[in-house]
């Protein structure tokens, strides 16, 4: 069959989008006559439209119905499903074309996080997405990530005051759900320990912790909470010596930049197949509380911690996070 035109879905958020760039590449670089298509949620097109491998992005704000006209028009070869819920299958069923989905496993992470089976397969969800395009003879080139930013969202680190602007360590303080992120004390406790300036990177939501941050510390700590947008945050990112971040977006637009990273991670944990995705040799740290009864608690997050005590967060080693960059940047120096 003669692949000219591909589809394909991913609705969220993110980091999921980040997450399905190895196959957009690979099917555009193993394929290069092929068109390439996206569709995704309006909030998250910018992400697609800044990729060179997608050739046109189709974004919806409420439902699939306000693109399915112009899908059909497309007469697509074949569909890659990498979201794989009622609302994709929707598309699916209109544009009855060849398709290929993905496999959540709902059920082995419904037993991993009720029962602490340890079912999931030791594989990331980066190569379950490429299995999806298998069919169409696409292999894994071990690229890693990727992630672009147009030109007018790139930061220029001179408008910075010093010593932030001669290189810094970014930590990500920010996430959906608070069993996710590390508590404001134990961020502070890892700054102190850093021996580089500390950039802080999340959203509005994050702008008070981050100026609680600052204020606790007694070393340089710039709070970039809220000041930037999803793509400029990106491209402080970028320009990071490395970074310590939770379980969010910004960890797999770290993983793009193939970044030293230090995940932190709270309720979830990394066998649901979501940790930092990096090409061999590049530095990493995952960070955990091991041997908890309670742990992993949901394959999601809360609001807060089921048991009360935040162990998984609250237990996390921050000496051993920090000396993990200091000695990496020693390195590299």
């Amino acid at each position: 069959m003669m692949i000219r035109k591909i589809l394909v879905i991913r609705f969220s958020s993110i980091g999921d989008i980040v997450l399905t760039s190895p196959v957009i590449r690979c099917l555009k670089k193993q394929i290069p006559e092929t068109e390439i298509h996206f569709i995704t949620k309006k909030a998250f097109a910018a992400i697609a439209e800044n990729n060179p491998y997608i050739d046109k992005v189709f974004q919806i704000e409420h439902n699939v119905a306000e693109v399915l006209p112009a899908l059909k028009a497309e007469k697509y070869d074949f569909i890659i499903d990498l979201h794989k819920n009622l609302r994709s299958f929707r598309v699916i069923i209109a544009l009855k074309r060849p398709y290929s989905t993905f496999n959540k496993l709902n059920f082995r992470k419904w037993l991993l996080v009720r029962f602490r089976f340890a079912v999931m397969p030791s594989m990331h969800i980066v190569d379950r997405y490429l299995k999806t395009a298998e069919k169409l003879g696409i292999s894994n080139d071990n690229q890693g990530l990727d992630f672009f930013i147009h030109s007018q969202n790139e930061i220029d680190l001179n408008n910075f005051p010093a010593p932030f602007n001669k290189g810094f360590v970014g930590v990500v303080i920010g996430g959906k759900h608070k069993t996710k992120i590390l508590p404001v004390e134990k961020v502070v406790e890892i700054c102190q320990k850093l021996n580089f300036p500390v950039m802080i990177l999340g959203g509005v939501d994050d702008m008070a912790n981050g100026e609680k941050i600052v204020a606790q510390s007694t070393v340089p700590v710039y709070n970039a909470c809220g000041k930037f947008n999803l793509m400029q945050s990106a491209s402080l990112i970028r320009q990071s010596m490395a970074v310590v971040t939770n379980d969010t977006g910004l960890m797999h637009i770290a993983a793009a930049f193939r970044k030293t990273i230090v995940s932190v991670w709270g309720n979830t944990v990394p066998e649901l197949g979501m940790y930092p995705y990096l090409p061999e040799g590049t530095p990493q740290l995952i960070s955990e509380v091991k041997g908890l009864a309670c742990r992993p608690c949901s394959k999601i997050g809360f609001e807060q911690c089921p048991k009360g005590h935040f162990n998984c967060m609250m237990q996390q080693d921050t000496e051993k996070i920090s000396s993990f960059i200091n000695a990496q940047l020693k390195m590299e120096a």
